[in-house]
């Protein structure tokens, strides 16, 4: 399955749900990985959907992208751009996306720059939450994320490229 990057053409966004950005990362708890897919709504750099699993599949991504979904009052054609990680390209994620309207962009091969907002969010968040700190079962680490995402990321944490402001704090100075 070949998805072109739409991004790549596209000035920034001048408003909430016209681009989300996704991926996924790895995080240890104990000896063992689990898995963070995330879902960003680009113009304000905010989490929209997070989904964590021992399970690195098509379900984790599904899981994040409709609690995206279901925070959003969205309308067809936002593009939906993530790297070409099999979760990604399956045929069920792609069936979601397709029943909501929403349009499918990929990273050009071996360009993960592409992905660059999604990228920087991880490197964020390991830095501020789990470098440094062991998690021993995943509802230890559920409930550190859901308090960074949440109540930290989303409303406190300033961003540069949003004129110093929080991404929720940006949202609403838009509104």
């Amino acid at each position: 399955m070949s998805i072109p990057n739409r991004r790549l053409a596209l000035p920034k966004p001048k408003h909430l749900n016209q681009h989300w950005v996704a991926d996924l990362t790895y995080l240890k708890v104990g000896k063992q990985w689990r898995y963070l897919a995330t879902v960003m709504g680009l113009y304000s750099r905010r989490i929209i959907g997070w989904s964590l699993s021992n399970r690195k599949n098509a379900e984790l991504t599904i899981a994040a992208l409709k609690m995206a979904i279901r925070k959003r009052d969205i309308k067809p054609g936002v593009i939906f751009h993530t790297d070409r990680g099999a979760e990604f390209r399956s045929y069920h994620v792609q069936s979601v996306l397709s029943q909501h309207g929403v349009v499918p962009s990929m990273n050009r091969p071996y360009h993960s720059i592409d992905n660059a907002e999604m990228e920087s969010f991880y490197k964020t968040l390991k830095g501020d939450l789990i470098r440094g700190k062991k998690y021993f079962n995943e509802g230890e680490l559920r409930k550190d994320l859901r308090g960074y995402i949440n109540y930290f990321y989303n409303t406190q944490r300033l961003h540069s490229s949003l004129g110093y402001r929080s991404p929720m704090g940006y949202e609403a100075m838009a509104a």
